[in-house]
């Protein structure tokens, strides 16, 4: 690694020039360069006992841009879902843009028929939250409930007892894709990233956006605390807008 150099010779600006190269030259991720610190410690520290410090300038942390769908692409992944309990998974994914673990976990009494809202309930260090549920979501969940009335469980595995796995949400979308004709590189996740992104471009206010994402951030959460969840009734929900009355 040092060319020339025995080990008990490393001095710090040789680790130094070393961690730069990988950096400016290789052009490392962040996690590249932290497994090869972590190396170098545990080398020089924990086994030869020396005190070097690893400074060197991280790389930003990779950004990649979110997949967005079109309306027009949405509106196909949804429609293409014979599967009533299929069609009820997604429509609810995109309409409250839930996570895939918020989404397996829901039980029948998160659903708030009344005000049309999805109660959300607190897990790993998120706070509890309402978010949207369309009119159109809600008929298709309502059809869907007419032929599986589980109490456990909202969407329950083969198994009743058992809610339904994330991998299979994940499943789900991709057969949905498929049959939609989708030619872009899209997971579930997608469906939330574009629901965003419609709520943008339909000229909502931010503040009710960031109410409905649940930000975690005290400092972002603190602006919007006087936004309450009877707001949410003026918002012009995107699923309403790409399904049509009853979505079948």
């Amino acid at each position: 690694m040092f060319t020339g150099k025995r080990t008990e010779e490393i001095e710090n600006d040789d680790i130094k020039k070393y961690l730069y190269y990988i950096v400016e030259k290789k052009k490392v991720d962040t996690s590249a360069l932290n497994i090869v610190i972590n190396a170098l410690k545990f080398n020089y520290g924990e086994i030869l006992k020396k005190k070097f410090i690893y400074e060197v300038k991280h790389p930003g942390k990779d950004k990649k841009l979110s997949v967005v769908l079109s309306k027009e692409g949405a509106n196909r992944i949804l429609s293409a879902n014979a599967n009533i309990k299929h069609k009820s998974i997604l429509t609810h994914t995109y309409s409250g843009r839930l996570r895939v673990g918020e989404k397996v976990s829901l039980r029948p009494e998160d659903i708030d028929s009344n005000r049309q809202l999805i109660h959300i309930g607190a897990s790993k260090g998120r706070k509890e939250r309402y978010t949207l549920l369309s009119n159109v979501a809600f008929q298709i969940l309502r059809e869907y409930r007419k032929k599986d009335k589980t109490k456990n469980w909202l969407f329950p595995s083969r198994n009743i007892e058992k809610l339904i796995v994330e991998m299979t949400v994940q499943k789900i979308f991709q057969n949905a894709g498929r049959k939609a004709g989708i030619k872009k590189n899209v997971s579930v996740h997608s469906l939330r990233h574009s629901f965003a992104t419609h709520l943008l471009e339909g000229g909502i206010d931010l503040r009710y956006i960031k109410k409905v994402f649940g930000v975690k951030s005290s400092k972002t959460t603190e602006i919007y605390t006087h936004v309450s969840t009877k707001n949410f009734s003026a918002i012009k929900k995107p699923l309403d807008s790409l399904l049509p009355e009853g979505g079948t």
